[in-house]
């Protein structure tokens, strides 16, 4: 392991990273909301700046949330604090002009953000809402609607559906592409805290949060099994987990460790 950019002073929060499916660039969003883009080799490439939804508000007025690719590699989402969705051309290679083709303003803020292989790009707000872009037609869509945030987003391993993670912790799980193995759609898991990290692997539903837990669920949302690192008390609060592509592992991390 090593590190891919200078540690900077003071705090200086990665707030998003997004590998593209074709595995040949790692875009990284930054506190200073720019978009470091590296190769396969870790070697930074290219760099660009994100913008205000409001040139008036200043540069300083928001926070890049989330990041995502498209499916062909070409494009990256980026999800933002005042409320708008741009979508970047950055095109196959390197070094070539950025360009916005899409811009997807909305009712709150986005807290995070995903573009499955098979579907449009899906996105949660602050006020609860779930809702999906098209990048072929132009339009937008409420998927569906709650009370609570969205904390967290996860696609399945096909690129057809994805669960969603609600501050109140429930799950919802919801079809955006036809699929012959797709399971019940709607609520399918009331995880007793805000369930930040989620992993949809082949066969189970992995949550973890705040009481240090990494609970496995099978498809329907029947509870098998527990790891619990709540009495470690060197272990801090379950922030992230991601799954391999086959489905066959998953990684967890924490603030200052991982493991699988």
């Amino acid at each position: 392991m090593r590190s891919l950019s200078l540690t900077a002073d003071g705090a200086a929060k990665i707030s998003s990273m997004a590998w593209s499916p074709n595995n040949m660039k790692l875009a990284v969003a930054t506190a200073d909301r720019a978009i470091l883009l590296f190769d396969e080799a870790g070697v930074r490439r290219d760099k660009f700046s994100t913008k205000p939804a409001d040139a008036k508000y200043g540069k300083k007025s928001y926070q890049v949330k989330a990041i995502a690719f498209s499916p062909d590699s070409t494009k990256l989402a980026i999800g933002q604090t005042d409320n708008i969705i741009y979508v970047y051309k950055i095109g196959e290679g390197w070094g070539e002009k950025k360009v916005i083709c899409h811009k997807y303003t909305q009712s709150s803020q986005v807290t995070c953000l995903i573009w499955p292989l098979d579907g449009p790009i899906v996105y949660g707000l602050l006020e609860g809402k779930v809702r999906a872009s098209n990048t072929r037609t132009g339009k937008s869509q409420t998927l569906y609607q709650t009370d609570s945030y969205v904390v967290s987003l996860v696609s399945n391993l096909r690129g057809t559906g994805f669960l969603a993670g609600h501050a109140d912790g429930a799950v919802v799980r919801f079809y955006v592409a036809d699929d012959p193995g797709a399971a019940q759609q709607g609520k399918v898991i009331n995880h007793p805290v805000p369930p930040y990290a989620m992993a949809w692997t082949n066969s189970h539903i992995l949550i973890a949060g705040c009481d240090k837990r990494v609970a496995v669920y099978n498809r329907n949302g029947k509870l098998m099994q527990t790891f619990d690192h709540s009495k470690d008390l060197t272990e801090r609060e379950l922030t992230t987990m991601v799954c391999s592509p086959s489905g066959q592992t998953v990684i967890v991390g924490s603030y200052d460790r991982y493991g699988s």
